[in-house]
């Protein structure tokens, strides 16, 4: 009798499981964020998210007139295929009218991540871009992910951590020639550099442009975290990167381009606001803060006292009532870990302060605007910051473009039918140093002469993945109902800051611009509901790789091979 009973749990469980689902969270840039995204500029699904986006914030739903469209005519291509579904292990027979329990789900659910596996080789030099921990150097790469979400009544528990092995082959680059003293003897802030590995150029930046001369493995947590939520009342502490603005490949203060790092964060997610007792509608708000640790790497210095930085963070943003126009505010915060009890962790949020400016610390800012047409399949979108940030009115009226960099662009899907749609992105970055530069002193927009790795983590950039340079990306993206296939073309500088920089401090030198031409295409084929590859190639034309004068100017060209392959639960 006891076996039959059991074995009636077991099947309920498994019929529950088999049956029940919802459409769940999406890791960062994966393909199925990436599709949700698509269908949003459609007002088919809802965006989770205004501004602030992690792997917990980024749970998609259809819209309510996609839901009850009606039968089982198909609207979209990917509907017969099986994205990812978070699924009930267990819910109450009567849900709770508690004070605390109406706030959130009621029951216990699981998701499953992957697993995914990525492979990617490049024949000539490294290129990577918005990948976590991994570095893409020349030669081999490859990383594995794979992951489960489990929640319960509020508390959600995220484990999905990346593994990571590169072969990391030889190649030319650019010779940091660190100086170790200034013309009058004094010791530069470059003094004991750890490897011949490093940054290049006028800033002390811990991004080196190989990490060391041997293969190595990574591991990263990666979206790994533990929070409570209760109605849009979130708190956590994990590792899950973040995603800072509508920006699609170089937002301008956070992306997940670099490892992750340990963070504790508290906030509002979207959630509408009404005028009390009128009850007008006067759109989604969204506000989060979040204070973190990041990591030197291992080819930066010698000095074991800085290895760490604290970064806090701060995002608003607001839906304007009526309209898909969306307003947002970022501003993070770094200042060295050692020093946490002289600097104030909440400094950052007094709007009016301007101690940023005061060098103990190296503060960013950016204003975002996003605006859909749904009905037109549109988005048009923008994200203007400012480097060394600081509140000071006198200075702002005086010269508003003071350190500035932008990123802007555009989105128009294209149906052909209702199961083939195309997506037309243009985007274009702007990161080179204001012209009032050339009359102060050489810098570049992640730098920082006091917090001297720049705005970085283990090595990469926090944000977009040059800085002190220009890219734009054109590409077609064309949807089908057994996967996609995407055709782009990009130009890139990757840091004309320090080819700026080599002009002032040579009179010999001619100035020669670096400059990245890529072309390239990718494609997804589902080979199952629930399994799918990846496949891209990419070639880059590089003019001047080492920066070289005009005279020794040597070229090369890159090719990068991408294969991935994922199965979905």
């Amino acid at each position: 009798m006891k076996k039959v009973y059991f074995y009636r749990i077991c099947l309920f469980l498994t019929v529950t499981v088999l049956t029940y689902a919802s459409f769940s969270q999406e890791a960062l840039k994966s393909t199925e964020e990436e599709y949700y995204d698509f269908l949003s500029i459609q007002g088919i699904t809802i965006r989770p998210s205004l501004n602030y986006r992690t792997l917990s914030d980024s749970e998609w739903n259809f819209t309510e007139k996609e839901e009850t469209a009606g039968g089982t005519e198909l609207s979209h291509p990917w509907q017969n295929n099986n994205l990812g579904s978070k699924r009930a292990l267990w819910q109450p027979q009567e849900q709770s009218e508690s004070f605390y329990l109406k706030g959130v789900p009621q029951g216990i659910f699981v998701k499953l991540y992957g697993p995914e596996w990525y492979n990617s080789y490049n024949t000539a030099a490294p290129y990577g871009q918005n990948d976590g921990a991994l570095w893409q150097g020349k030669g081999y790469n490859t990383s594995l992910t794979a992951g489960v979400r489990l929640e319960a009544y509020g508390l959600e528990l995220t484990v999905k951590p990346q593994l990571c092995w590169q072969e990391n082959r030889e190649f030319e680059y650019i010779n940091p020639n660190y100086p170790e003293n200034d013309k009058d003897g004094n010791p530069t802030v470059y003094s004991g550099k750890a490897s011949e590995y490093g940054y290049y150029g006028v800033s002390s930046i811990d991004a080196p442009q190989r990490f060391g001369d041997k293969s190595f493995w990574t591991f990263d947590w990666g979206d790994t975290e533990i929070r409570y939520t209760w109605h849009t009342l979130t708190v956590g502490f994990g590792t899950q990167s973040i995603w800072l603005g509508p920006a699609k490949l170089n937002p301008i203060i956070h992306s997940n381009n670099a490892a992750s790092y340990p963070k504790f964060d508290i906030g509002l997610r979207n959630t509408a606001v009404y005028f009390p007792y009128f009850k007008w509608y006067l759109g989604d708000i969204e506000a989060r803060a979040w204070w973190g640790k990041l990591s030197e790497s291992d080819y930066f210095d010698n000095n074991d006292d800085n290895d760490n930085n604290l970064i806090s963070g701060l995002s608003i943003a607001w839906k304007l009532p009526f309209t898909d126009l969306t307003f947002g505010l970022n501003r993070t915060m770094l200042s060295k870990w050692n020093n946490i009890d002289k600097y104030s962790l909440f400094h950052i949020y007094l709007p009016f302060d301007s101690s940023g400016g005061d060098d103990d610390s190296d503060q960013r800012f950016s204003f975002t605007a996003d605006w859909i047409f749904a009905s037109l399949g549109l988005e048009i979108y923008f994200e203007w910051g400012r480097n060394d940030y600081s509140p000071n009115s006198d200075y702002i009226i005086r010269y508003p473009f003071h350190t500035q960099g932008w990123t802007t662009g555009i989105r128009k899907t294209i149906a052909f039918t209702p199961l083939i749609k195309g997506e037309l992105l243009l985007e274009c970055t702007n990161l080179e140093s204001s012209r009032d530069y050339e009359l102060l002193w050489p810098t570049t927009f992640y730098a920082h002469h006091i917090v001297t790795q720049g705005y970085t983590n283990k090595g990469q950039w926090l944000a977009a993945s040059m800085t002190g340079g220009n890219s734009q990306y054109i590409g077609f993206k064309l949807y089908h109902q057994k996967g996609a296939f995407n055709l782009f073309l990009q130009r890139v500088n990757p840091d004309l800051d320090y080819t700026w920089y080599i002009d002032r401090n040579d009179d010999n030198a001619e100035t020669s611009i670096r400059t990245f031409v890529s072309i390239g295409t990718d494609a997804i084929f589902f080979l199952s509901d629930k399994f799918y590859i990846f496949t891209g190639w990419r070639g880059s034309y590089e003019y001047n790789p080492l920066n070289d004068d005009s005279v020794n100017i040597s070229n090369r060209f890159n090719n990068t091979f991408v294969f991935a392959i994922k199965y979905t639960f």
